[in-house]
């Protein structure tokens, strides 16, 4: 079908992201926003505008009938969810379908399947991609875990079965801390995810976090689009990401990727995913796939020229994939610095008022950020405010590049984390390509320490 009108129900960068894909497809956007969004960039720059509720994000951007209403209402033909709130909601998917909508990510039965833990991982198996040593599903306290623990070897981690960012998982690193620490990762989960559900997997001592970037028609086509490294992580969120991974050969891309490509071929996968992997000592474990677009799309794109949301919609709109496997090239060298507001020493956010903002520019330098000045940034959501995105023709030259970005890009009356990706890029190991997803948070011990001192 022709997608004539596309509601996008996400705010910020994404959203903004997805107006312009939109337009350049000549297809015309609805805004759904929060009362505290009703000034935002994507919102003005819409054909037009809902407000679907008040700040909070459960009486607005989770609000799926709110959502939907809004559609209806605009005579909007299809859903775009971006990434967060409701993208990874199966039956968000299932209610849109359900109104004769088109949504604009996988089918719901995959997005379900691979929103729980256990049930990806034995999908995974199933569908050749290497995993971690582990349970085949959920574990239950007692004799089990003791001998499960004693099979994998310790240290094992226990995991969250609904679960993601770090909630919900511990560090066991000998049996005589196996029960409480399976406990408190079964309290931690039914807390935030309203499901205690754990399982165990092999503890990887310093491994690196690369993903793989997949398309599938839903039809049995499938392509990916190489890999990226997402190693410098805070509290399992992702800081710095780049494209190609400085530790990946090209033979190493084209197996993995082959491997990735096959098994969403074989899943009869619709629309974009990640497949994310630990990457230890030349092997790769799955870990989990996202069943929707990602933060880090961009450096994707940059390294291959190829647009990721709109192929997103082209797909969605029954077209299939517009290239094969043997036409995608991959060039040179992106890295994506995620702007936040907040402080870059003590992470707490730093919503306010933007009193200055100058975006960097120059060749191969691209910013999705939906700031301005005077744009009050609002304290109820995820304290990103942006992405500045370079590109080189070798990672050396993509990393000059960045930092001069980061010196021109101005963003005043609140505090960003611009000074932290500064240092991050003056670091001999940054600059080699020498870290894991374990060295961010002990050079930030040390830069405290050092402070302490």
């Amino acid at each position: 079908m022709t997608i004539e009108k596309l509601l996008i129900a996400n705010r910020g960068e994404i959203a903004l992201r997805i107006h312009r894909a939109c337009h350049e497809m000549g297809i015309k956007t609805v805004a759904v926003h929060s009362t505290a969004d009703a000034d935002a960039m994507h919102v003005r720059l819409a054909d037009e505008a809902v407000c679907i509720g008040p700040p909070a994000a459960k009486d607005s951007y989770l609000n799926i009938p709110a959502i939907i209403s809004a559609a209806e209402v605009t005579g909007a033909d299809a859903i775009h969810p971006g990434y967060g709130f409701l993208s990874e909601n199966a039956r968000f998917a299932e209610i849109i379908e359900a109104h004769d909508i088109v949504f604009v990510g996988p089918k719901p039965e995959h997005i379900r399947t691979m929103g729980d833990k256990v049930e990806a991982k034995r999908t995974a198996v199933e569908l050749g991609l290497p995993v971690v040593p582990g349970s085949p599903g959920a574990v239950t306290f007692g004799e089990e875990a003791q001998r499960l623990a004693e099979e994998i070897g310790y240290p094992v981690l226990v995991k969250a079965a609904s679960g993601g960012g770090g909630r919900g998982m511990k560090v066991v690193p000998d049996a005589s801390g196996l029960e409480s620490l399976m406990g408190q990762a079964s309290s931690e989960a039914a807390a935030a995810f309203g499901d205690p559900t754990v399982y165990m997997e092999k503890y990887l001592g310093n491994p690196r976090h690369i993903e793989f970037q997949v398309f599938g028609d839903g039809n049995g086509n499938a392509i990916h689009l190489g890999e990226r490294d997402c190693s410098l992580q805070r509290r399992h969120q992702k800081v710095l990401e780049e494209a190609p991974s400085p530790v990946i050969s090209a033979e190493e891309r084209a197996r993995m990727g082959g491997i990735c490509a096959d098994a969403m071929a074989r899943m009869h996968y619709r629309g974009a995913g990640t497949i994310e992997f630990l990457w230890e000592n030349g092997e790769f474990f799955f870990i989990e796939m996202n069943t929707r677009i990602q933060v880090e799309h961009p450096v994707t794109e940059m390294i291959t020229g190829f647009d990721l949301v709109r192929e997103q919609i082209r797909i969605a709109g029954g077209r299939g994939l517009s290239v094969t496997q043997d036409e995608l090239e991959f060039r040179g060298h992106a890295i994506e610095c995620r702007i936040n507001a907040e402080d870059p020493r003590s992470f707490l956010p730093s919503p306010g008022k933007v009193t200055a903002y100058h975006p960097a520019g120059g060749m191969h330098v691209r910013v999705d950020s939906g700031l301005y000045a005077g744009y009050s940034i609002p304290p109820y959501y995820d304290s990103m405010i942006g992405k500045l995105i370079v590109y080189g023709r070798t990672r050396e030259s993509c990393m000059m590049r960045m930092r001069r970005a980061l010196e021109e890009m101005v963003v005043g009356g609140v505090k960003t984390n611009i000074p932290l990706h500064q240092a991050l890029l003056a670091d001999p190991d940054v600059i080699d390509g020498n870290y894991t997803i374990k060295w961010l948070e002990e050079w930030l011990a040390r830069q405290d320490a050092g402070d302490a001192a």
